[in-house]
């Protein structure tokens, strides 16, 4: 991965059959997400961010990276490319509900602080 880009975009209708098979593939349950994200290294997908847009802000409600890349800085990337989105939308934090442990180890490291039973980010404008 040393030297490649990742390539962030939105997810598309006709994107639907590759993201069902790699959410399959990666445990999840193969719905295609209304609104999201997808990365890709050389071509290859490699993450998902499903996303839903509030008046809070942007809010995130599953981001699954494929698991031999983890720890490979891509979730990260989905991130930052997600904070743009919401600086551009000016929505002022980026929001998580609902995190597993392993979720909530993730979002400690990329910034996110808990306030009750959400994950919160405030969105640098």
């Amino acid at each position: 991965m040393k030297g490649q880009r990742l390539f962030v975009r939105a997810i598309e209708s006709a994107d639907s059959g590759a993201v069902e098979a790699f959410l399959r593939a990666e445990g999840k349950n193969g719905t295609v997400p209304a609104c999201g994200l997808l990365g890709k290294l050389a071509g290859e997908l490699v993450a998902i961010l499903a996303m839903r847009i509030t008046a809070e802000g942007v809010e995130i409600d599953d981001i699954v990276v494929a698991s031999d890349l983890r720890r490979k800085r891509i979730g990260r990337a989905m991130l930052a490319e997600l904070e743009q989105i919401a600086v551009k939308m000016d929505r002022p934090q980026l929001l998580v509900r609902d995190a597993d442990e392993q979720s909530a180890e993730f979002l400690k490291r990329v910034g996110f602080e808990r306030e009750g039973p959400r994950w919160i980010r405030k969105v640098a404008t």
